[in-house]
């Protein structure tokens, strides 16, 4: 696969567009699942330990296939995370700065659609039924924004490979698990049994849940953009809440749109920030009542955005446990966590 400077995709590869093709494709993925050890999710699904992590089974087919034959654009941009650490809220914020003059506060689509269908997850929305999915049409607005919880380590060659920016963003691992408890169990089939808060801690600090283990995660993004640091920003969940306008500075001049002096004295970025905050977006039409393309309310992304909310739920001793986890997994990387 080649890249020209125009951004246009010169694929090596033959097109995936036949039966025999799409058989073929079929029979190496059932055969790759056969071979790879299996274990259940906090809902009662199975993930897949596939390159060093658990991957839900929901998505384990889009995530092989990206891999396969997602092609980067030097020009796009890709938002990644370990679930529940502020995607929703990143997918905003850049969506927002990258177009902000495109159309008006009144005409920004953040009002009528949720920032999962304006930035798509390539595992979720676009590979998973499709192995050759058209990407140059499945993102309204140019540049292209796609999203990923696929670790580092295991992204679409093409978008390491490419000049594309990516943009990481991490949370402090106790309140990462809390939220991530409450999500998967708003997930639950009705006749599951809700997994209590201590056996999924327990799988939590073994690393077991849908893109886990969380330090190997976000440890392959930090040490990335160390080396990097001009095709990947690194940030913080607790950095935003506590200074969102210099966290909104850094992300437009990391994407190549910068805040002008005469959009800083008018209030632009203060104006995008109130848009994309949590409370904006929570009482929004389409985020409280809408369905996302998975199939579950839109209002499933929004509980509390709260930094801290762990106090509310860990015992001293998971607490403690988590600290050393951290200290295990952390030292010597350069990367620390605020546990507010």
């Amino acid at each position: 696969m080649e890249i020209s400077k125009n951004n246009t995709v010169i694929s090596t590869k033959p097109q995936f567009d036949a039966d025999h093709d799409e058989v073929s494709w079929e029979e190496e993925f059932q055969e790759l699942e056969q071979t790879l050890h299996k274990s259940k999710d906090w809902h009662g699904l199975d993930l897949y330990f596939y390159q060093g992590f658990w991957y839900p089974s929901l998505v384990f087919k889009g995530v092989i296939s990206s891999q396969k034959h997602f092609e980067a654009l030097d020009s796009d941009i890709i938002v990644t995370s370990v679930p529940k650490c502020g995607t929703t809220w990143l997918k905003a914020l850049t969506f927002s700065i990258v177009n902000r003059n495109k159309f008006t506060k009144q005409e920004n689509p953040l009002l009528r659609s949720l920032p999962h269908r304006l930035v798509p997850f390539i595992e979720y929305n676009l590979s998973l039924n499709n192995p050759s999915p058209d990407l140059e049409n499945s993102c309204l607005y140019k540049p292209r924004m796609f999203s990923t919880h696929i670790p580092y380590a295991s992204l679409p060659p093409s978008i390491k490979e490419s000049e594309a920016k990516i943009v990481y963003i991490c949370r402090n691992p106790m309140d990462m698990f809390i939220s991530l408890w409450f999500f998967t169990d708003k997930l639950r089939a009705k006749n599951v049994e809700p997994l209590p808060l201590d056996e999924a801690f327990e799988m939590f600090c073994k690393g077991i849940h849908a893109f886990g283990p969380y330090f190997d995660h976000v440890l392959g993004f930090w040490k990335a953009s160390q080396e990097n640091p001009s095709k990947i920003l690194f940030l913080q969940y607790e950095d935003l809440k506590e200074d969102i306008v210099s966290q909104m500075k850094k992300l437009a001049m990391f994407l190549g749109f910068p805040f002008s002096e005469e959009e800083e004295k008018q209030g632009v970025v203060e104006e995008i920030a109130k848009t994309c905050s949590f409370g904006s977006l929570k009482e929004l039409d389409v985020n409280k009542n809408g369905v996302s393309l998975l199939g579950f309310p839109n209002s499933t992304f929004f509980r509390k955005a709260e930094v801290g909310d762990w106090r509310n739920y860990l015992t001293p001793a998971m607490v403690e446990r988590v600290k050393k986890l951290m200290q295990e997994n952390l030292d010597n990387s350069g990367l620390t966590f605020k546990l507010c």
